[in-house]
Formats: C-alpha cells, structure tokens, sequence
C-alpha cells in the first residue's frame, strides 16, 4: 500500500486550493474580465449578484471582488496582492468592512433593518464597506422589501454583493437593481486539469482515466471535484485509479454491462435476473448505477455514429466495438430514452429490485420494437399484397336474381280451313331505350357492384388496422 506524500495539506483541499486571485479561477473568464475592466475603469454597480449551480465559484469570486477593491497593493492588472492587512483579514473572514453574512440563518425583516442602520457607517480600514450575503434567495418577502431602498440608493462607499443558487426565487424589483452574472458549470477537461495540478502538487499517483471520472461525477462544480479527490486520497493512501471510485461510491463493475449486452443478443431473460441480484447485494449504488448504464449505451451509441470516444484501453474498447454491432441506431436512442425516464421513477419505487429488474426487462424488450421506419415498410409490403389479391376473382359472390320466365298462353285449337298465303312480318323497328329505363339499370348495377367493394375496402382496412395494433403493441411475427 502506497504512503501519503508529506506534501498532503493539513485542511480539506476545497480551502486548501481555493483561489486567492482572478488567475486561479477556472472556467469563468468573462466574469472575472468583466470586474477587472470595473475596477480599472472605475465603474462600479452599488450591488452585483452572482447566479449559478454550487461549486462554480460564486462565493470565491465574490471575495476576490471585495479583496480587489479594498486592497493596499493592488497589482497593475488589478488583482489583490494577498499580503496586506486588509487581503489576510478578508481570506479569515476577520475583515470589519467585509461582512459575510448567511441568507438561510439570518432572512427576516430584524437582519436586513440592522444592515440598513450600519451601512451608514464609513468602512473601517478599507475602500469600501462591502455586504456579501450568501443564498440570499433565502430571506423572506418582507426581508427583500426593506433591503429595496437602500439597495437602490447606497451610501457612496457601500457595495452589495448576493450569491445565489436559484436566482428565480428572487424578486424582479431585487434583480433590476443589480448587475447579474450567471456563472455557467466548468467544463470536464478544466476540472481534470486542475485535478492533475493538485496531484502533482501533492505527488500522488493518479490515472488520467480515473480523474475523468471524478469530474463527470462532480457535474461541472469544482468543488465537488476536489471534495471527491480528497475523499479518494484518504480511501487509497495516495493512489487515485478507477477502482477505487468504484469501491468508494458503489459503482457497478463494467463487466455486468457487457453481460447485460450479451443477454440482449441472445433474448436471455434469466441473466436480467442475475444481474439485478448482483447489483443489489453488492450495495450498488442505484443513481450511479443508472448514470453509469446511461454512459455505457451513450458509448455505444457514439461508436455506432461513427465517433471515437476518449479514454478507452484497447481491452474495453474491443468489447465495446462487439456490443456496438448488435444494436440499431434507433435502439440504442430507445434505450436511453428509458433509462432517462427511469431516472423520475426511481425515487417512488417500492422495492428498488423490482424496479430494477423492470427496467433492465424494458431494455430488453427494446430489441422486439419494430422503429417507425420498419413498421411504414412492412404496412407499404401488406398494402402491395392486398392489392394484388383484389385482382383475383372473388369466390364468395353475391348471388345474382334469377330471371323470370314467361309462361306460355294456352294454345287455342284451331278450326281445319284453306290455307293462306304466307305473310312475311315487317321487321320490328328498335325501340330507344329511354333515360328512365337507363338509369334503372345503372342504379341496379351499382346495387350488385357495390357491396363487394365495400366489403373488400373493409376488409383490407381491418387487416391493416390489425396489423398495425400488433406491430406498436409487440413483435411482428410472420406466418
């Protein structure tokens, strides 16, 4: 087992490594150039609000702001010397011109009416006296109310600065008076990068792989990231690799994936079952496993497209190429729409194997699903069928009405006389049928024709609307 390098901070690394200038603040730096040019062109907002997911570095540039602005030494380009009285006090949050103050434990109407009565006061020591409320989306209506006019018009050498996680639940009347900067999630090669810095830093050993993992496991929060390697430092004594992470946060092994790709392959429903036991008696743990899943079908989806996925040995890329062959492209879409829907299930089940075994059947099914495209085609196929069966001749025929015959009249005998002369008849002249005698027929035609039309539309329609239900309810199966 590894031994810790003597390097390792005695603190967590989140302070240890938190940045003490504007050149250390990762993945924000249109903000961090937007309060320099302020301070440069001495154009300050009496109140700046700081939005964004935790961990993106609200709090942090919020201090560094407030040291830029009451420090002794400033730098040419602006930033804080950290050596000065007023710079070290800020960093221990010692400072009298700089109050941190917490939005969640101090919201009501008192707090905000003990801010308005000190900021009249000139600042201490420094340029400003300078109010930094954090999660300010915390204090109450009547809170915010009294804040309004005093927020809108300051005392000159006052400055408001508000950090904050749902910048929705702020009124309008708050946000129009300040200047708003929305700090967007850090990007996974930034976290990374500065990830392998602290290694080195730190002379730990630590695969690159593994690092990837972390910060897709922080979600864009940098202080997650390091929270998280820190934990790992400790777990491992020193050595950063994937299988820790595994241990660490119960994640599954990749291997049941590959398993699960196989089962698909050969419509084995007895391995979904093993697979659900093993996962569940192992402890996995259940968000992460659904969020490794999500990735590994994301992978293959990826390799099917035609793209080349980063960080994959030779080994597990092999394996992955042999799985990616046994799905369609729109399967593997159908997949993950399911495993995105199950992420809003997962909380609400009763049992987490039943759900799990439920989904992983769904996965499975996902094979038998005839796509859109398929399912037109094989409608076009039936269609071209039918249509050449309505050319044979019908076997079941309407019987048509017999003719009536005429009966003959009783012959009259007749009387023995001369005989006449042979007459020859006049040919009978053709009588025009007329337009009454016309339409009759017509309409007697259409009465013969059209019920075996009917009933052959009929029964095409039925057996395509049986067709169809079959296909979107299950698989197709040919006879």
């Amino acid at each position: 087992m590894a031994i810790m390098s003597k390097k390792s901070p005695k603190q967590a690394l989140i302070r240890h490594y938190r940045p003490k200038n504007f050149r250390e603040v990762v993945g924000q730096e249109a903000i961090v150039q937007t309060l320099k040019n302020s301070i440069e062109m001495d154009r300050l907002a009496n109140a700046y609000l700081f939005c964004g997911s935790h961990g993106t570095g609200k709090t942090t540039l919020a201090r560094l702001f407030a040291k830029a602005l009451n420090c002794q030494a400033l730098s040419a380009d602006h930033e804080p010397c950290n050596q000065c009285t007023l710079c070290k006090e800020i960093d221990l949050a010692t400072s009298m011109d700089v109050l941190e103050i917490d939005g969640a434990s101090h919201r009501g109407i008192e707090d905000i009416r003990q801010i308005n009565e000190t900021c009249t006061f000139v600042p201490a020591a420094g340029h400003y006296k300078i109010y930094l409320i954090d999660e300010v989306h915390m204090l109450t209506k009547e809170a915010f109310n009294a804040l309004l006019k005093t927020l809108e018009e300051p005392p000159e050498k006052v400055k408001f600065f508000f950090a904050t996680t749902e910048a929705h639940k702020l009124p309008a009347t708050i946000i129009s008076r300040c200047q708003r900067f929305n700090l967007k999630r850090i990007g996974q090669d930034k976290i990374v990068e500065k990830l392998s810095q602290i290694a080195s830093d730190l002379e730990i050993e630590a695969e690159t792989a593994a690092l990837h993992k972390i910060a897709r496991f922080s979600k864009g929060g940098m202080r997650d990231a390091e929270s998280l390697f820190d934990q790992l430092i400790v777990f491992n004594q020193g050595i950063i690799d994937q299988k820790s992470i595994d241990l660490l946060l119960g994640l599954p092994e990749k291997e049941l994936f590959f398993t699960l790709d196989r089962a698909q392959l050969q419509d084995n429903v007895l391995v979904i079952f093993e697979i659900s036991q093993k996962v569940i008696e192992a402890g996995t743990n259940l968000p992460y496993f659904l969020l490794e899943l999500t990735e590994h079908f994301r992978t293959l989806l990826l390799l099917k497209s035609g793209g080349a996925p980063e960080l994959l040995d030779s080994e597990e890329r092999t394996k992955l190429d042999a799985s990616a062959k046994e799905y369609e492209l729109d399967q593997l879409l159908t997949i993950i729409n399911l495993l995105h829907e199950a992420q809003a299930t997962l909380s609400q089940a009763l049992s987490e194997r039943i759900w799990l075994e439920q989904l992983l059947l769904k996965l499975l099914q996902s094979k038998q699903r005839l796509t859109t495209g398929a399912l037109v085609q094989k409608l076009i196929e039936l269609e071209k069928r039918l249509e050449g069966k309505q050319k044979e001749p019908v076997v079941a025929a309407i019987p048509q009405p017999k003719p009536k015959v005429a009966k003959k009249a009783p012959v009259a005998p007749v009387a023995a006389t001369a005989p006449t002369p042979a007459v020859k008849p006049a040919p009978a002249k053709a009588v025009p049928a007329t337009k009454k005698a016309i339409k009759k027929s017509v309409s007697a035609e259409k009465k013969v024709s059209a019920p075996t039309e009917s009933l052959q539309e009929q029964s095409r329609h039925d057996t395509l609307m049986r067709f169809a239900a079959k296909e979107l309810t299950g698989s197709l199966k040919t006879t």
